[in-house]
């Protein structure tokens, strides 16, 4: 029983660690992906990225080129199942997934960046619009 309780611990532990397959934290929280070449004792790197789903999505992509349509995918419904896949070299797969995991990256870092405000935002509002002409308060 307790052992149970201990195993259920572990693997929640690990489920929140690891939010997605193929990828694991560094220490300093950086998200790294890899993936074992089939029938070798080989790893492709496929990249380091800020956020998770960058490097899941690097994952993904090389597991599909790796075992085709059947391959569980963190996010199948990027994937168009073609049964014509190329057959590429451990190269070609690292190219192609490190690009999908860079692309992913730019737009989540993108998205969750703060918006920088003006350095002095009354300046802005003072700058005069020099396409137009200038117009003298006196008349008003």
């Amino acid at each position: 029983m307790m052992e149970e309780a201990a195993e259920k611990r572990t693997r929640r532990q690990s489920q929140a660690e690891k939010p997605y397959r193929g990828i694991r934290m560094r220490k300093w929280g950086k998200w790294v992906a890899e993936i074992r070449e089939p029938n070798k004792r080989s790893r492709i790197w496929l990249g380091s990225y800020s956020s998770p789903v960058a490097a899941a999505r690097a994952y993904d992509t090389a597991v599909f080129y790796l075992r085709g349509p059947t391959a569980r995918l963190n996010f199948p419904e990027f994937f168009a199942h073609d049964d014509r896949l190329p057959d590429l070299s451990a190269a070609d797969i690292r190219k192609k997934a490190t690009e999908v995991g860079a692309r992913v990256d730019a737009l989540q870092t993108a998205l969750h960046a703060p918006l920088k405000p003006d350095r002095n935002p009354a300046q802005t509002r003072l700058k005069p619009d020099l396409n137009q002409y200038p117009s003298s308060d006196e008349d008003n």
